[in-house]
């Protein structure tokens, strides 16, 4: 799937960066496309793999490069006021050889929270092709205005975008890890689990095709109908055979010299289908009712069968109760593992996002409340003078 990368904000654009690291690591080539944009000079200019002309500052007539300072109605306002200014780098892409709009933001901060879901509704006026989000949640323990910006940011996005992939800190940082390493392990973790899911049936010459192959298209029809997707993951490492084994070998169960037990090979795929689908989500959540599912299998061919992808699809429509459960496999040979990524699309049994909320409406509240106690507190402290003395105007 060929998509044009845009990172909004700090997270988006770190995560935009690893996206391209890991495109020109693995070779999947799905990145055609890599913009960030931010208010903040210092995070452009920390950027290592995003091309510089791609780079673009907003609101430097409001801010001065100085960022919104977690104030995410300013970073909406910014976004509506330079959307031309972000569409100049966007008429560089090559749309007609993209697949799908990937908008990426942290939902915590400003200038992604605000300005994200302004930019979904810009490109999707604009453009036939789907528009996807991915929103990065915080952690419960980065303050109440972080909660209450990321609830807000959810809920605007989520109507914004063709589906929202969420990533949940809260389920992922690690007790005693820093601040910056925790994030770049984050990072990472977000962009394994969707190169394989978005890298998965793009073929280049002389690799090895797919028994059942995933394209673009089955993403996208996964995709279809809106609402939350989640991502779960789950990998095993497995030795390489010498002679490989190409499709045929798979299909008649000879993998040459190493001949591979067909059980075996087959219980491990259906082992890590269930480890993915009930292991540490992208976004926790209840997997029974999510609206429609894909399973991608990645890893050396010979280690890939199509029985054992069709034993853990029709698992995974069990436990979904969807009739809308597609499945396929990714050879990638040399990779030294195997992997199962599912993504969940339309989930709605989600504990971690009505918490949010709920927290965030707290927040709100408390926040309504110190205004009027502050302003409460001003009109005493200078009222009991103000009689006596006259103002300067």
């Amino acid at each position: 799937m060929k998509l044009a990368l845009i990172g909004f904000g700090q997270a988006g654009g770190k995560i935009v960066d690893k996206f391209v690291q890991y495109d020109q690591r693995t070779g999947s080539d799905i990145v055609r496309a890599a913009v960030a944009v931010n208010t903040a000079k210092a995070d452009l200019m920390g950027l290592e793999e995003i091309p510089k002309d791609q780079r673009v500052l907003i609101g430097q007539s409001r801010v001065k490069g100085h960022g919104v300072g977690a104030d995410n109605e300013l970073g909406a306002e910014v976004a509506e006021e330079d959307i031309d200014e972000v569409q100049g780098a966007i008429d560089s892409i090559p749309v007609h050889e993209v697949d799908a709009f990937l908008v990426i933001a942290g939902l915590g901060g400003g200038t992604g929270s605000g300005g994200a879901p302004v930019l979904a509704k810009h490109l999707k006026r604009i453009y036939t092709e789907p528009v996807y989000g991915l929103g990065v949640l915080p952690g419960s323990d980065e303050g109440g205005i972080y909660t209450l910006n990321a609830a807000r940011s959810f809920q605007t996005f989520v109507r914004e975008v063709d589906n929202l992939m969420v990533f949940d800190n809260d389920a992922w940082r690690k007790t005693g890890e820093s601040v910056s390493g925790g994030y770049d392990e984050i990072n990472e973790e977000i962009v394994k689990r969707f190169g394989i899911l978005f890298g998965a049936g793009e073929i280049d010459q002389g690799q090895e095709v797919a028994e059942s192959v995933v394209d673009s298209s089955e993403i996208i029809n996964t995709l279809s109908g809106g609402g939350v997707s989640t991502v779960g993951y789950a990998s095993e490492e497995v030795e390489e055979s010498a002679g490989g084994g190409g499709l045929l070998s798979r299909l008649t169960g000879d993998a040459g010299d190493d001949d591979l037990d067909t059980a075996h090979t087959t219980n491990r795929i259906t082992s890590l289908v269930r480890k993915a689908a009930l292991g540490r989500l992208t976004l926790p959540c209840e997997i029974e009712g999510s609206e429609r599912a894909l399973l991608v299998m990645a890893g050396p061919p010979e280690h890939l069968n199509r029985k054992g992808i069709e034993r853990g699809r029709k698992w995974l429509e069990e436990q979904t109760g969807s009739m809308e459960v597609r499945g396929g496999d990714y050879p990638v040979s040399g990779s030294g593992f195997v992997a199962s990524v599912i993504l969940l699309s339309g989930v709605t049994n989600v504990p971690r996002i009505k918490e949010l909320q709920q927290v965030a409406i707290e927040a709100q509240d408390n926040i309504d409340d110190i205004q009027q106690e502050s302003q409460d507190n001003l009109d005493s402290l200078i009222s009991d003078d103000e009689d006596e003395l006259e103002s300067l105007f």
